[in-house]
């Protein structure tokens, strides 16, 4: 079963982003940041769980190797634009899922503001109303969805790889923390799935 479902019956072609141990705190705190809105406030913080600031810290450490990989490059003698050191392909994949969801966050945010697109309770996104999308922008749309989903599902997955502490059996757990970091950070008005399965509108916030 999919952690990241579309509405049944309708076809899904895929989605894009702009772009670990110490690689992995990095991260979560990009993607949070990357999928649009405030990061989490000070009642989401002082509520984490022991797991959950074990998959900030891994995640924030992630997001700060990102940048030093994207910005340590240098010139070699033929005046060639050199990155200095070659990734390993899990790092490699994650720094791509990483640049994907930053590259795609513009047009997520403007579908999930027409409450075309939610925030569903597995830490990924749901394509809520696919007749709501013209014509011509409905493989866009449904890629958007697909990409997005595969690129968190590729940074959550890296996060368990790469802390020692964490197992694959902690997966499920990592996937409705991010949903609640997601929730927590949604705009009024967008669309997000509590974890009873239940779809509402996020309320304004203080």
């Amino acid at each position: 079963m999919s952690y990241f479902p579309m509405l049944p019956d309708k076809q899904m072609p895929t989605l894009g982003i702009d772009p670990m141990k110490p690689l992995f705190p990095s991260l979560l705190l990009a993607f949070i940041t990357a999928c649009g809105g405030p990061l989490v406030g000070v009642t989401v913080v002082d509520e984490r769980t022991a797991l959950e600031n074990q998959v900030l810290g891994t995640y924030q450490e992630l997001n700060q190797q990102v940048m030093l990989v994207a910005s340590v490059r240098y010139i070699d003698p033929k005046g060639n634009l050199k990155q200095t050191q070659e990734l390993p392909p899990g790092k490699k994949d994650v720094v791509r899922a990483l640049q994907r969801v930053s590259f795609n966050k513009d047009d997520l945010n403007r579908f999930k503001s027409l409450g075309i697109i939610g925030e569903n309770n597995e830490g990924g996104v749901t394509l809520l109303k696919p007749e709501k999308v013209q014509p011509d922008d409905r493989a866009f749309v449904e890629n958007l969805v697909k990409e997005e989903n595969e690129d968190r599902l590729a940074i959550m997955s890296r996060i368990i790889e790469t802390n020692e502490t964490l197992t694959p059996s902690e997966l499920p757990r990592v996937h409705k923390m991010f949903a609640a970091l997601n929730r927590d950070k949604a705009l009024k008005g967008e669309r997000i799935q509590l974890d009873n399965g239940t779809w509402t509108q996020k309320d304004a916030t203080p």
